[in-house]
């Protein structure tokens, strides 16, 4: 009776193999790499289910780790160049900053922890790339378009306030490039820029207003038109064409999208639309803002970097700023705040003015409504802006001009649009 079950082994290999160990060859097939562990070939090589070597995957495995790390590296590089570009195109104003702490005493306080103003200031300059819209002075400039942009302490709304250029103001004495000073006068706002630049405006403003400007950014034609351009155009409606040589314009009657060099001569047209008034002009700049706003925030272009990255270029290229706001980490807090700022909450209004008694070419503040909108700027008080038929329809049937506790100015807002009115 054997001790196991199976056939018994041949007495004579198994004495050959006490005597000289094993003999025979290894045999090869799935037999003997079951025996052996799996995966496991005689061969050295090792094995997984399909058939495909484990060597060779783990070799293709380390190829496909190494091309995605430099895929990741140049997009990092990629990333970081085109920020250090956008960042390097924003140019600082510190001379202004400067001449503006020597001032410090007799500027306002602000009144309302985290609201913001900031003055914008279109320059007419026509040195440079702009040459081709005007003559050039000899390089002096004046403010062509000057708006204070009021934020909200809740980023809820957003209030333009346009400033006309032939507002009739206080003046201080400024210093000018070359270091001579000018005297304290009673002139036209836009001469102020042109006396000593983006800090003898923002003085003029607070003085007029009592608000204290924390930002201000200087923007050029060139950029302006760039914007239009990287949002694909804005679209406008006319009501009858336009042929303005001056404003190097010419334009069909109806619906239509204007690219940026259409949408410059469109904003700076006086001759050829409307009444030919410096108050007209600066309506339809307010509604064209409140359109490219709109346009920017309907389709999408702050959560698409394609989109984004042209718009970006296109205004930090145009910008001259205080120090702080001079970087683009800066300007993305400043926009990210905006974002959520619902278009009807975006509002234009210019300040309540007149034809100056002495000159009618010129403006001067309607008083008091115009120390009323100041004051609630400055403490962040609510302001509503209707369009000014429907303002005047409501005062003719209350008899009055503020209708609403709310004081209610005449303006649009980024909702309306270009067609809507």
């Amino acid at each position: 009776m054997t001790e196991s079950a199976g056939t018994p082994p041949d007495p004579d290999r198994s004495a050959a193999g006490d005597e000289d160990g094993p003999q025979d060859e290894p045999q090869h097939g799935p037999q003997d790499k079951s025996q052996d562990g799996p995966g496991a070939d005689p061969s050295g090589v090792e094995w997984q289910t399909g058939g495909v070597p484990v060597r060779r995957r783990r070799r293709w495995v380390r190829w496909v780790a190494l091309a995605a790390s430099f895929l990741v590296l140049v997009a990092a590089g990629l990333g970081w160049w085109l920020y250090r570009k956008l960042d390097n195109n924003i140019r600082t104003d510190t001379s202004a900053a400067s001449e503006l702490r020597a001032y410090e005493r007799e500027r306002p306080a602000s009144v309302v922890h985290d609201a913001e103003n900031i003055l914008l200031i279109g320059s007419d300059s026509r040195a440079g790339d702009n040459r081709r819209y005007g003559r050039d002075d000899g390089g002096s400039q004046r403010s062509d378009t000057t708006i204070l942009l009021h934020l909200a302490a809740d980023r809820k709304s957003a209030t333009a306030m346009s400033v006309p250029r032939d507002l009739m103001v206080e003046i201080p004495s400024c210093r000018q490039p070359g270091g001579k000073r000018t005297r304290k006068q009673f002139a036209q706002f836009n001469w102020a820029f042109e006396f000593g630049g983006t800090a003898c405006t923002i003085r003029t403003v607070e003085r007029m207003t009592g608000i204290r400007v924390d930002h201000y950014m200087v923007v050029d034609f060139n950029g302006f038109k760039d914007m239009v351009d990287a949002v694909d155009g804005v679209e406008i409606c006319l009501k009858k064409s336009i042929d303005d040589p001056d404003a190097h314009l010419k334009l069909r009657a109806g619906r239509q999208k204007l690219d940026g060099e259409e949408a410059l001569g469109y904003v700076r047209a006086r001759k050829s639309l409307g009444n030919g008034s410096d108050t007209d002009r600066m309506d339809r700049q307010q509604r064209f803002l409140g359109a490219l706003v709109n346009k920017v925030q309907s389709n999408g272009v702050l959560l698409n970097p394609t989109r984004l990255y042209p718009v970006l270029d296109a205004a930090t290229k145009s910008l001259t700023t205080d120090p702080g706001l001079d970087t683009l980490k800066d300007l993305y807090e400043l926009v990210r705040g905006m974002r959520n700022v619902p278009t009807e909450k975006v509002q234009f209004l210019t300040v309540p003015r007149q034809p100056y008694a002495v000159d009618p070419n010129r403006d001067e503040l309607v008083q008091p409504e115009a120390r009323k909108l100041f004051k609630r700027l400055r403490d962040d008080t609510p302001v509503t802006v209707v369009p000014a038929d429907e303002l005047k329809r409501d005062a003719d049937a209350s008899g009055s001009t503020s209708p609403t506790p709310t004081p209610t100015y005449s303006g649009t807002n980024a909702a309306t649009g270009l067609c809507k009115r």
